[in-house]
């Protein structure tokens, strides 16, 4: 229940007066989220409702750029609490999430199924005023009228009718996937008595462990959290076999308990009504509907593609599984949940590189200011200063300024990087405020991680592949920062899904520059650089367990389009069944390689954005191998280059068509070459 005069001290109602619009967060509590979505959503529509009946014949300011500065309270709120939801949730927090969803998919369709605001639109594409438009506001205009058309704008009133209900539901539906996921992933955090079962895993993660436990009342005792993929981390360094094993079954179970936090019948309720969805569109399944508005176009393309990467994946899988049982001999046989362990043991005979020895040299603040925050002084310019004064969403979170070359304000940028009870798995990267020249907004930007918090007073350590997330959700920071368009609808990361990982995983090439590596790479107590044979060492062996990586990663956007590529009125029973079915039928059912994500805990499809998408990783893959190769023809971590890249690109966002801006970058389309040498691929 909201306080008397609280609605005049929300502080959604007003633009924040902080630096950069930073929401107002000391203010900010969560009584204040429904009555600002609700006056949010009420203020657009009385917007929406000025715009659709005005007078005036339709032009491109009093229609097109109207909706772009419309929903302003709506949008700042929206930024705000699905932020929060995702990354320090709570059960009120999650139930105005269940509540508020609906409701948002009801007020979308609300806006984008009105045949008034249709037809000013249409008259617009029609009468020939894009003529008369800059390029972006063109593209603008194209690009509001085909959102209408796939929102439903031109179906009849009975198929909209049914369309807002399959929408409300999916919402829900959705809302319903991510909470109970939370919660069990949660529930089923490996509990340990006995510290001698920990063998092998680092003293500060069993100090972490131990720190975790005592926060769940388990004083005495270790708990270890699990993360949002299959594979767990510890299994790399645990020795002891049974304490693996309950780890692996704990990961691959979550969601399939057929307890409340179930999420199997949600997920395939959500496919079914997918489906549904693609036909009123005139559309023979999802997978179909979504690639129609993607630079992959069709699922045969998709197809394709991952066709020419599978049967070399699986089989290299097969080589390394025969090299992880000669490793094992004739003790037991290799399951899913030995593969990183002796993987690990491989790789340190093979290269003499052990993953839990470089941790020391990981240090997340060495990481973050001499690794990540220093390739893009180098590469663009930039400098950053962190903002002690500026408070974020949580203690956690840290407020960093970030400064152009030239010495002007740039934006912010927020990193939160420790996993919580509160925090779902996984990194992301979101944004509180974009840029746009028509709203006068400079960027605002998160970066959420997953990094084991280390107890007060000690070092937080990471692995190789931490280190490698940070780089990578940064590079969508940098995204995000460098925008330079005149409307939000194109700002930073909002390009065509299948485009969007590319900038982030070009971002991952720095973290191994040998003039980066060496920045950073510092032993945390005695200042000992990492040694230059090592590192060498390291780069020679990432190409062992490509097999297994490429393996998990295929059959996850394989089974992603099994489930998405049903027929309308197909209603999945037996989910396993059906996943177990669409693995075996991929040729990826490879029982000691689990899938990246199995159905039951796949948010990225289910309750994120990537529903018929997962597979825009490895598609993003390939321009960015490509665009790796680029940078070292051109002398690598060079200014000129790096304005190159922005200029051509990373500024660009979705003011121009995607494949464009890369040629423009390149010179020419993307090649798959380097992808299948960097993954082992090649003949």
């Amino acid at each position: 229940m909201q306080t008397p005069g609280a609605e005049a001290q929300n502080p959604f109602f007003a633009v924040s007066d902080l630096p950069y619009q930073l929401p107002p967060f000391a203010l900010i509590e969560t009584a204040h989220y429904l009555p600002a979505f609700e006056r949010g959503m009420a203020d657009q529509l009385a917007e929406v409702e000025a715009i659709a009946t005005n007078a005036e014949p339709a032009t491109f300011e009093n229609t097109v750029a109207a909706l772009e500065r419309s929903g302003q309270i709506l949008q700042r709120v929206s930024a705000v609490f699905f932020n929060q939801a995702s990354s320090d949730a709570d059960a009120e927090v999650q139930e105005i999430q269940g509540e508020v969803s609906p409701k948002l998919a009801a007020h979308s369709d609300a806006i984008h199924l009105d045949k008034r605001l249709f037809a000013r639109i249409s008259a617009l594409v029609e009468g020939g005023e894009a003529d008369s438009l800059d390029a972006e506001s063109r593209r603008l205009l194209e690009r509001y009228h085909l959102d209408f058309v796939r929102a439903g704008a031109g179906l009849t009133d009975e198929q909209q009718d049914r369309l807002r209900a399959v929408n409300e539901e999916l919402s829900a539906l959705q809302t319903a996937f991510q909470n109970k996921l939370l919660t069990d992933t949660n529930a089923t955090a490996v509990v340990v008595d006995d510290v001698a079962e920990l063998d092998g895993l680092a003293a500060d993660a069993v100090t972490a462990a131990a720190a975790t436990a005592r926060e769940r009342g388990l004083d005495g005792s270790y708990v270890l959290t699990l993360g949002l993929p299959s594979g767990q981390p510890v299994l790399t360094s645990l020795t002891n076999r049974g304490l693996r094993e309950r780890i692996h079954r704990a990961s691959v179970s979550r969601g399939a308990h057929c307890d409340d936090n179930d999420t199997l019948q949600t997920a395939a309720r959500i496919a079914t009504l997918r489906a549904e969805r693609a036909a009123l569109f005139g559309h023979p399944d999802h997978a179909t509907y979504v690639l129609e508005d993607r630079t992959a176009k069709t699922p045969a393309a998709v197809h394709d593609m991952l066709g020419k990467l599978t049967p070399a994946a699986v089989a290299n899988a097969h080589a390394e599984a025969a090299r992880l049982q000669e490793a094992i001999g004739d003790e037991f046989e290799l399951q899913a949940w030995d593969w990183a362990h002796y993987s690990d043991k491989v790789r340190r005979a093979t290269y003499s590189i052990d993953a839990a020895e470089l941790r020391p040299y990981f240090e997340l603040e060495r990481v973050l200011r001499d690794g990540v925050f220093y390739a893009a002084s180098q590469l663009y310019g930039l400098s950053f200063t962190e903002r002690e004064d500026l408070v974020a969403y949580h203690p956690d979170a840290r407020v960093f300024e970030v400064f152009d070359h030239d010495g002007s304000g740039l934006g912010l940028f927020i990193g939160d990087f420790f996993t919580r009870d509160s925090k779902r798995g996984g990194a992301w990267m979101n944004s509180f405020v974009e840029q746009s020249f028509l709203m006068g907004t400079k960027p605002v930007v998160i970066n959420n991680l997953n990094i084991v918090k280390p107890p007060a007073g000690e070092p937080a350590l990471l692995t190789f592949d931490e280190v490698n997330t940070m780089f990578h959700e940064f590079g969508h920071a940098l995204h995000g920062l460098f925008s330079n368009v005149a409307h939000p609808t194109f700002s930073g990361t909002s390009v065509y899904r299948d485009f969007v990982e590319f900038p982030s995983q070009v971002n991952e090439m720095w973290a191994v520059w040998p003039s980066v590596l060496e920045n950073y790479a510092v032993h945390h107590s005695t200042g000992e650089p990492l040694d230059p044979g090592v590192v060498q060492r390291l780069l020679d062996s990432q190409i062992w367990g490509e097999g297994f990586a490429t393996t998990e990663y295929l059959a996850a956007t394989l089974l992603d389009l099994a489930w998405h590529e049903i027929a309308p009125g197909t209603v999945v029973d037996d989910p396993l069944a059906f996943e177990a079915a669409a693995l075996a039928q991929a040729g990826v059912a490879l029982e000691a390689v689990p899938p990246r994500y199995r159905t039951s805990y796949f948010a990225h499809i289910f309750s994120g954005g990537y529903s018929a998408g997962y597979y825009s990783y490895i598609w993003s893959e390939v321009l960015d191998a490509d665009t790796v190769e680029w940078f070292k023809e051109n002398g690598g971590l060079l200014r000129a280059n790096g304005d190159h890249f922005r200029r051509e690109l990373l500024s660009r966002g979705g003011s121009i068509d995607s494949m464009e801006a890369f040629r423009n970058f390149r010179g020419r389309d993307p090649q798959i070459e380097p992808l299948l040498v960097r993954r082992g691929l090649a003949q």
